[in-house]
């Protein structure tokens, strides 16, 4: 059975369906759930002069992304789960699987959203799948159309 279950949530529609399933399997199953909020590595900004670092951009998108999680963590809050939850830097899929192995996690919930057109699909690629051939545990992937 699953007893630590880890959601990587993005506030996402998909992100948010993924924590309503989430809750409603930890509540059945009695497990631990731990949220990781992604954020992707600074990126910086190519101009005539080469790249350039934007410290305050990247506090910025910090901020934001601690809002996400903290959003997240505030929903199952209401609904009597008390979560624990973490931002990290860095690939996604990287991310959460260090984090699945860190936690012992017995399960890994993502949502998913089908994109349309097979060139965003082959440019943006699809963490979910990803995920299903490196992470630690299963993996619960949840469909959004």
């Amino acid at each position: 059975m699953y007893k630590r279950i880890l959601l990587a949530y993005d506030g996402s529609e998909s992100g948010q369906k993924a924590l309503l399933d989430c809750r409603d399997l930890a509540q059945w199953s009695q497990s631990e759930l731990h949220l990781v909020a992604v954020m992707p590595p600074p990126a910086a900004f190519i101009g005539g002069e080469g790249g350039i670092y934007d410290p305050e951009r990247e506090k910025e998108e910090e901020l934001a992304y601690r809002e996400i999680l903290s959003d997240g963590l505030k929903r199952l809050a209401d609904c009597g789960h008390d979560a624990k939850g973490e931002v990290v830097m860095g690939d996604a899929v990287d991310e959460i699987v260090g984090c699945a192995k860190k936690i012992g996690a017995n399960l890994i919930v993502v949502g998913h959203k089908h994109l349309e057109g097979w060139a965003r699909r082959w440019w943006r690629g699809s963490i979910s799948k990803s995920l299903i051939e490196h992470a630690p545990c299963s993996v619960l992937v949840v469909i959004t159309p």
